[in-house]
């Protein structure tokens, strides 16, 4: 009889032991779960600054090259006007 009191007493031991790994790992789990939330809106920030940065590089680059020589926007501005007279031409023959 003592031998099945004494495999009882193991079992409840063990049992215990489990529980408390069981425990510390819930905590573990718990930390780790708050440690990915954190790393994902830290990720989700540097995506959005990511593309923040993009189009603030894109339009450098627009400026940069608008900005140019005097003699090339002086050349678009003509184009330009050049386009809006020929438009207005054709909206007169239309309206004929």
């Amino acid at each position: 009889m003592s031998s099945v009191a004494h495999q009882l007493d193991n079992v409840l031991s063990k049992t215990a032991r489990l529980i408390e790994l069981c425990s510390a790992l819930q905590e573990e789990n718990d930390l780790v779960k708050v440690e990915n939330q954190q790393i994902k809106a830290a990720l989700e920030d540097a995506k959005k600054m990511n593309i923040a940065l993009d189009e603030k590089l894109r339009v450098l680059k627009l400026a940069k090259s608008i900005e140019g020589t005097s003699e090339k926007t002086l050349d678009i501005k003509q184009k330009i006007n050049e386009f809006v007279r020929e438009i207005d031409r054709c909206v007169v023959l239309l309206k004929k």
